[in-house]
C-alpha cells in the first residue's frame, strides 16, 4: 500500500488500465526494495535514544535496542514510541507470552477494571489452567499487580500496547512475544520452594498494603517496580528469584537473539544468489531484566532445561492436600451449621412442637 500511494497521488487521472499494467510490471522484489528504501530513509543513522535504552550487537552486524521499562510508567511508554520511531525496526519483541497477549487489545479502562476484580471465577480458571499451587501463586501475584493498579489508577502493560501500535506503523516490522509461558514459570517457581516457604510467601502476598506513589514508580526506573516489590518479598528465597527473574533473563535473551537473525532479501529469479542484510530489533522488557540480558548476550544459550516442569515435590503434595482439606472442611462446617439452624427452626415451629408432644405421650403410655 505504501508503494502504491505515491503512484496514485502523482497521477490521479490516469487511465485505470495503464495504472493496472504499471502495477503488474513491478515485481514483488521491486516492491519490497521500494518499501525497504522508504524505511531506511526514515531510519536514523545515529538515532537519538532515551537513557533507558541499551544497545546490543550480534556477530553478523544486527542491532538490538533493549528498552528497559517500568510497567506502570507513562514515561516508559514514551521511551518505547521514541525508540521504535527512531530505529524503524524489523522486529519488536515484548516481555509477554501467549497467556497474557490479550492485554494488547484491551483498552486502559477495561484492563484497570480487570486488574481490580479478582474473584472466585478467576481463581478457578487459574487453578484449572495451571494447577492448584501455580494457580494460587498466579492469583497472589495478580493481587500484587492489582494493589499497584489501585494505588496508581493505572493499568499495567501500557508500554507493550504502545509497542504493538508503533510496530504496526513500520513497514515489514514483525511483532514477537518474548517471555516464557507463565504456567511454566509458576510451576518451576512452586517446585523450588519448601512447604513453609510457600506458606510464608503466600502470607506476605496476601497482606501486601504499602502505599505507592507515582514518584516511587519513576524512581524505580532503574529497577522495575513490580519486580522490585517481588524481589523484596522473595529475597530470602534465592531459588524463587532464580525461576522468576534469572531464568526469564535467559529466555528473553534467547528470543531477542532469534529475532536478530539476518534478513533474507527477495530474489528476482532462482538463479540470483541469496543476499542477507543485518536486522534491527527493539526489545521492550522490564528494567529488572536488562542486566541479565546484557550478562547472557555473548553466551551460547539452551532453553530446554528452563522449559521443563519438574514433578510435584512432597511438600507440594502436602500443601495441596492441606488446601483441599481446608476448603472441604469449611464447606462441610458451613453445611453443618446451616443444617443445625434449619433443624432448630423446624423444631421451634408450633406444628412440630405438637407432634413432639404427642410422640412423648405415646412413648410414656408404652
Amino acid at each position: 500500500q505504501a508503494a502504491a500511494d505515491p503512484m496514485s497521488s502523482s497521477a490521479p487521472e490516469d487511465d485505470p488500465k495503464e495504472t493496472s499494467s504499471l502495477s503488474q510490471s513491478i515485481s514483488d522484489a521491486d516492491a519490497f526494495r521500494m518499501l525497504l528504501e522508504m524505511k531506511m530513509k526514515k531510519r536514523q543513522k545515529k538515532p537519538t535514544l532515551p537513557s533507558t535504552v541499551t544497545e546490543l550487537n550480534t556477530k553478523d552486524g544486527s542491532k538490538v535496542y533493549v528498552v528497559g521499562t517500568a510497567h506502570f510508567s507513562d514515561s516508559s511508554k514514551k521511551d518505547v514510541v521514541k525508540t521504535i520511531q527512531e530505529v524503524q525496526p524489523d522486529v519488536v519483541v515484548v516481555e509477554l507470552c501467549q497467556y497474557r497477549v490479550s492485554m494488547l487489545k484491551m483498552d486502559e479502562k477495561t484492563l484497570l477494571k480487570e486488574a481490580k476484580e479478582i474473584n472466585l471465577e478467576k481463581l478457578q480458571q487459574a487453578i484449572k489452567q495451571n494447577g492448584v499451587m501455580s494457580g494460587l501463586m498466579q492469583m497472589l501475584l495478580l493481587k500484587v499487580s492489582a494493589h499497584i493498579t489501585e494505588q496508581l489508577g493505572m493499568a499495567p502493560g501500557g508500554e507493550f500496547r504502545e509497542a504493538f501500535k508503533e510496530a504496526s506503523k513500520v513497514p515489514f516490522c514483525k511483532f514477537h512475544l518474548g517471555d516464557r509461558p507463565i504456567p511454566v514459570t509458576f510451576k518451576r517457581a512452586i517446585a523450588a520452594l519448601s512447604f513453609w516457604q510457600k506458606v510464608k510467601l503466600a502470607w506476605g502476598l496476601c497482606f501486601l498494603s504499602d502505599p505507592i506513589s507515582k514518584d516511587d514508580v519513576e524512581k524505580c526506573k532503574q529497577k522495575d517496580l513490580l519486580e522490585q516489590m517481588m524481589a523484596e518479598m522473595i529475597g530470602e528465597f534465592p531459588d524463587l528469584h532464580r525461576t522468576i527473574v534469572s531464568e526469564r533473563d535467559i529466555y528473553l535473551t534467547y528470543m531477542l537473539k532469534q529475532a536478530a537473525k539476518q534478513i533474507e532479501l527477495p530474489r528476482d529469479s532462482e538463479n540470483e544468489p541469496t543476499k542477507y542484510i543485518p536486522s534491527v530489533v527493539v526489545g521492550v522488557v522490564g528494567m529488572g531484566h536488562v542486566p541479565g540480558i546484557e550478562k547472557n548476550w555473548n553466551t551460547d544459550l539452551n532453553i530446554q532445561e528452563i522449559m521443563s516442569v519438574p514433578p510435584p515435590s512432597t511438600s507440594s503434595k502436602i500443601f495441596k492436600f492441606v488446601i483441599k482439606a481446608t476448603v472441604f472442611g469449611l464447606v462441610g462446617y458451613g453445611c453443618y451449621r446451616i443444617g443445625q439452624r434449619t433443624i432448630q427452626c423446624i423444631l421451634s415451629m408450633p406444628v412440630a412442637q405438637t407432634y413432639l408432644q404427642k410422640l412423648t405421650e405415646i412413648r410414656s403410655q408404652h
